[in-house]
């Protein structure tokens, strides 16, 4: 048996970039960043950023180009997939490794309008509304995302 299954929590680099496949069907591609800690030979804290080249399909690139934008924490799971292709102007052979989306989980909701969110008043918030009434997944802010609790 084989897998290829990752799972990547980090914030988009910039906001999305949108398109649709002469199908139809809607495409959109982002990067995001995560970062690891950890300490050196001289337990000095170091901390390294890596970036991930992410694609998502029909309805998940919808509400990625709805709901995300730069600076977004969001939670994928999906399959590595390396494309290959000949730079017109070169010739030489180019190659792009993407994560493929298979379930994406959006971060806590930013603060939108004049308000802070220590404000007493909070009739100035705008809330965004939901494309449909199917139920998209947000990480709770007071959660502590732990590796045990995603299903794999």
């Amino acid at each position: 048996m084989f897998l290829n299954k990752v799972f990547v929590l980090g914030n988009l680099t910039a906001d999305p970039d949108a398109r649709s496949l002469p199908s139809g069907q809607s495409v959109v591609n982002f990067r995001i960043a995560t970062n690891r800690v950890f300490y050196d030979k001289n337990k000095e804290k170091q901390e390294q950023a890596e970036f991930h080249n992410i694609v998502a399909f029909g309805r998940t690139a919808e509400i990625v180009q709805q709901y995300l934008k730069k600076g977004s924490l969001v939670l994928i799971e999906g399959r590595l997939q390396t494309r290959s292709w000949e730079d017109k102007s070169t010739g030489v052979k180019r190659f792009k490794t993407e994560i493929v989306t298979e379930r994406m989980q959006m971060g806590p909701k930013r603060f939108v309008g004049t308000t802070s969110p220590t404000s007493s008043s909070s009739d100035t918030t705008k809330k965004p509304e939901p494309a449909s009434k199917e139920e998209i997944p947000i990480i709770e802010e007071e959660e502590e995302i732990n590796v045990k609790d995603i299903p794999f």
